[in-house]
């Protein structure tokens, strides 16, 4: 068990680390929904010469669901998200009465309620003297566990995305004693793009350019400053394209009536009415085209998902490109592009790229499961991780030196 494994890990270092510093400033920067192949397209020159210069990988595989909060929190937790609660982009839990969780609902975003379940690196962090800096990543504008990072801007998602490096360049121009060893950064351009337009689209081309050119600007403002950081650049999940034509229409499956709290996409999440439990597994429990049901309990081990309260107790997963739909509201909002699916399968994979001193130059790794980042930013903050689902073992490659 990884779990078990990275236990005796933070039991063995934890004492030698209680009050490290890194060697040198790391910085995790998320490219919310950069597919692994767009990496290829040869629009990314910068990121194509960052990765060929230090380390990439051929693809990351996201955790499911293929989204973006749940990817986020495990990326730095290195908890699948049935592990660490964040388990939707919406959600509700028993024990947190009315109160309803989206990625709007800012009352909901801030309660350390729903992000308790795991520690965050910048928790951790900020514990043992490392200072964190977080520019919108899901879950720092909490008090998670009681600990905020020292520096958290409200999201903001109008910030262009070279204003977002300047932000964060800003903060490496403080005195030395306020400068952060931990840092984080946050793209959503190609994100947007993505769902817009589609991942095949020229907008997604040109917001591709838009991130590669902000990637550009942080190395430029890294060297004007004479600042050597350990650069770890990340994706959440991928995008694939749809089509109104490959809709899997579910009103015309389960009984009107038979559900709430559903949520529909590439997967459809959804709980019985009271007294119509059995109504609707018969409904969603027969063989159904282009798509597979479960009950919670029985979702595929694979997934790694259904044991966490807050998922739902039906899930329905669609094939890559065909989208679940209830009722007229929801096509009529379906766009150019969208995640969610199973996360095996090519068009979710995310990217990895690191370059830094702390990396070799010039690797190519197998693709490996985004749970593993979390051990491999820890090493390099010189922290011990937290038990989890990751291994550092699959990037031990990408080091430069024993670390």
């Amino acid at each position: 068990m990884k779990i078990l494994s990275a236990l005796f890990l933070f039991l063995s270092l934890a004492g030698a680390t209680a009050n490290a510093q890194p060697a040198r400033p790391v910085i995790l920067v998320s490219i919310d929904g950069f597919r692994a192949e767009y990496l290829d397209r040869g629009v990314t020159d910068n990121l194509a010469r960052l990765a060929a210069g230090g380390v990439r990988a051929v693809a990351m595989r996201p955790s499911f669901p293929s989204i973006t909060f749940p990817n986020h929190y495990t990326l730095v937790t290195g908890l699948r998200p049935d592990h660490h609660g964040i388990v939707d982009n919406e959600m509700d839990d028993a024990a947190i009465p009315g109160q309803h969780f989206t990625l709007k609902n800012r009352a909901a975003v801030t309660d350390r309620r729903w992000w308790d379940q795991a520690e965050p690196v910048w928790v951790t962090a900020e514990r043992h003297g490392v200072r964190s800096a977080t520019l919108f990543w899901p879950g720092s504008e909490a008090d998670i566990r009681g600990v905020r990072p020292t520096v958290s801007p409200r999201f903001d998602g109008k910030l262009p995305a070279d204003a977002r490096v300047d932000l964060l360049l800003s903060w490496l121009d403080r005195p030395a004693d306020q400068r952060f060893g931990f840092m984080t950064l946050y793209f959503d351009d190609v994100d947007h793009a993505g769902h817009d337009f589609g991942p095949d689209a020229p907008q997604t081309t040109t917001a591709l350019a838009v991130v590669d050119r902000a990637i550009a600007r942080l190395q430029d403002g890294l060297a004007a400053r004479q600042v050597e950081a350990d650069l770890v650049i990340v994706s959440d999940h991928g995008m694939a394209a749809l089509s109104k034509d490959r809709l899997i229409r579910m009103q015309d499956i389960v009984p009107a009536g038979s559900y709430r709290d559903q949520i529909d996409g590439p997967y459809a999440a959804m709980n019985a009415a009271p007294g119509r439990e059995a109504e609707l597994a018969q409904a969603l429990l027969q063989p159904q085209q282009h798509m597979q049901c479960w009950r919670k309990q029985d979702i595929p081990a694979r997934l790694a998902y259904g044991r966490n309260p807050r998922v739902a107790g039906f899930l329905c997963l669609a094939e890559p490109g065909w989208n679940i739909v209830f009722g007229d509201d929801a096509i009529a909002r379906l766009k150019g592009g969208n995640h969610g699916y199973d996360n095996a399968v090519p068009e979710m994979a995310a990217i990895f790229i690191a370059a830094g001193p702390a990396f070799r130059r010039g690797v190519v790794l197998p693709a490996f499961d985004n749970v593993d980042v979390y051990p491999l930013v820890m090493r390099l903050l010189n922290l011990a991780p937290l038990p989890s689902d990751g291994d550092i073992a699959p990037l031990l490659p990408a080091l430069a030196a024993p670390q």
